[in-house]
């Protein structure tokens, strides 16, 4: 009986910026990520993930032979291009100063951080 228990999951992935793909699968109950990645549409458009990309369930990183549960989130991570940390002092600087930050919008005669 244990043979007929089924889970479902959910895959994402981003192959680009601004894409995002999502499909929900049906899985045997014991079912491995490694093992759902191949039962998705994601191995039969391309196969296998480049070796650079992550996989992951609801944001942590976890590995091919972790088992998932019923309601689990995978995830396919591609790696970033640029730091997050340099992207925004790099927006930052071109805004400037008084155009960006928490507190760029003070009321008139408010004090300074508020």
């Amino acid at each position: 009986m244990e043979a007929d228990v089924t889970i479902c999951v959910t895959l994402t992935w981003s192959p680009g910026p601004r894409q995002i793909h999502e499909e929900s699968l049906r899985l045997p109950s014991g079912c491995t990520a490694q093992q759902a990645l191949r039962a998705s549409e994601f191995h039969r458009l391309g196969g296998a993930p480049p070796p650079s990309w992550v996989l992951g369930i609801w944001g942590r990183k976890v590995s091919g032979s972790r088992v998932l549960r019923d309601g689990d989130r995978l995830e396919l991570y591609r790696p970033l291009r640029v730091d997050p940390k340099v992207a925004r002092r790099a927006r930052f600087e071109a805004q400037g100063a008084r155009l960006a930050g928490l507190f760029a919008r003070r009321r008139a005669g408010a004090k300074a951080g508020y």
